[in-house]
């Protein structure tokens, strides 16, 4: 069976179109054209701002023209990650999707149904004749998965409903009501090249398989960071002999966790099987402590050809020590809401630039805006005391839950009677852009809510069939329910 074959079919057609639309971060004019040209096609009003976010409007069933505009929203954006033996050109390559069981899961790439399912459930409730609204705007907005730029940008009087429901949540069964705030801080090295001693033995470290995730919803699993394997290792290295380093890259986007890294290093030729023989004890080590937890993890030590150059060893030293030591994980648990994480920090890059410098990228998040500045804090400090520039995003802010929300009411309402059981109300240790929404329109009502995914930010993102259908129901009951108002 094909994913454009399941049912309901106005939601997965919708879906399956978007695979086929490069959509990374920062490269959203294909998708941009592809919602633009949709609205075209069926009678939609559609308008865009300065920073490339699309509004969509459809009229109110009629009787229901005085109900509350609601905001139906999700982002254009795609994570770009995928294994490292997999040739994909994410600029220009659709999404080979295929169905497993109760899962659609893409071939070795992410699938993009953060947010590609929360688009289709909107562009399915602009189109659905069958469904009972009131007046409904859609939102698509720009750049979430790289700091909510769409978002933060939003332009005036795009939208003009108070009640938005963000479609960008990955648990069937929760509704969400509040976020995490959050920031990224980022270290750049300066390093001087050198020779690469001629009497060095050069070798290359890789971890692969680790399972990553996103770097909020993730962050309390105990996975294993890749960054942080290669340098732990090197540093046992370079406490016992002398090293040089050519190369360290590991891990790609700000909000996933990294699951490959790799480093080139030399050392003198006679202590080669004495490293060896310490990698093998380190892999055990590893395996040992991740038992359970990363069932495929890969650590490899290759030989390598003689670099061109090596990075100065003053150099070396501090970025093997950062890496290593640099805070990674949960930093603290939240005291309202049991099981939260309230506040955490992801080592998410570590890259090699063309100018002789190497950019580490982190991200802190937390639902307490003084804990994010703190966190931000400690992480820019540790690595000024290695020598590094250190620079912060702008951020954005978490979003307060409202325990008195109609809409929250209404999909609660909603899901309980189709369902049976009553919905989990809660929040979540992820970037939304709902507290971006509400910085700028203080009355908004919000809610946000989706089908089931798992392995978002990584090629092990995959979307539970059966939690679509139950999405797209609880979305058009919703939205009757706040007709009635």
């Amino acid at each position: 069976m094909e994913v454009k074959d399941l049912k309901p079919a106005i939601v997965w057609q919708i879906f399956d179109e978007i695979t086929k639309v490069p959509r990374p971060s920062c490269h959203e004019e294909q998708i941009r054209k592809f919602l633009l040209d949709f609205a075209k096609a069926h009678g939609l009003e559609a308008k865009t701002d300065k920073v490339g976010n699309v509004v969509m409007k459809k009229a109110a069933t009629p009787g229901h023209e005085n109900a509350p505009v609601v905001v139906l929203q999700a982002h254009m954006d795609m994570v770009a990650e995928k294994n490292n033996n997999v040739k994909h050109d994410f600029l220009k390559d659709p999404i080979e999707t295929y169905v497993d069981g109760d899962w659609v899961k893409a071939k070795g790439t992410t699938l993009g149904a953060d947010n590609g399912i929360g688009i289709a459930g909107a562009l399915a409730a602009l189109t659905d004749d069958k469904l009972e609204h009131g007046p409904l705007e859609a939102l698509f907005t720009v750049n979430e998965e790289i700091g909510l730029e769409g978002a933060q940008n939003l332009g005036e009087g795009m939208i003009e409903g108070k009640i938005l429901i963000n479609l960008d949540s990955e648990d069937d069964g929760e509704i969400f009501v509040g976020c995490a705030g959050g920031i990224d801080t980022t270290a750049l090295f300066h390093y001087n090249r050198s020779v690469s001693p001629e009497h060095f033995h050069y070798m290359k470290i890789s971890v692969s398989g680790l399972l990553g995730g996103h770097s909020g919803s993730d962050i309390n699993l105990g996975r294993a960071n890749a960054n942080k394997l290669v340098a732990r290792f090197l540093f046992d290295c370079s406490r016992k002999y002398d090293i040089c380093m050519s190369e360290f890259n590991g891990g790609n986007l700000r909000n996933a966790i990294p699951r490959e890294a790799s480093a080139v290093f030399g050392i003198n030729h006679e202590i080669k099987a004495k490293v060896r023989s310490q990698l093998d004890n380190y892999i055990k080590q590893i395996l040992k402590e991740y038992e359970g937890i990363e069932p495929s993890i890969v650590i490899e030590l290759s030989d390598a050809e003689r670099p061109d150059f090596c990075m100065d060893s003053d150099t070396t030293g501090r970025l093997i020590k950062a890496i290593y030591s640099a805070p990674h994980g949960v930093y603290s648990m939240s005291r309202d809401i049991p099981g939260l994480v309230e506040t955490s920090t992801n080592l998410a890059a570590v890259k090699m630039q063309d100018d002789n410098t190497i950019k580490v990228t982190t991200s802190q998040r937390s639902s307490v805006e003084s804990r994010k500045d703190d966190m931000a804090g400690q992480v820019e400090a540790h690595f000024l005391l290695a020598g590094a520039e250190v620079s912060h995003s702008d951020g954005y802010p978490g979003w307060a839950p409202n325990m008195n929300s109609t809409i929250m009411k209404l999909s609660a309402e909603a899901y309980e009677e189709l369902f049976g059981v009553k919905p989990a109300i809660k929040a979540i240790h992820a970037g939304l852009e709902c507290g971006l929404f509400l910085a700028k329109n203080p009355d908004l009502d919000m809610v946000s809510f989706g089908p089931t995914m798992t392995g978002v930010h990584s090629p092990d993102e995959q979307l539970n069939i059966p939690t679509v259908e139950k999405f797209w129901r609880h979305l058009g009951l919703t939205l009757k329910k706040v007709a009635g108002l």
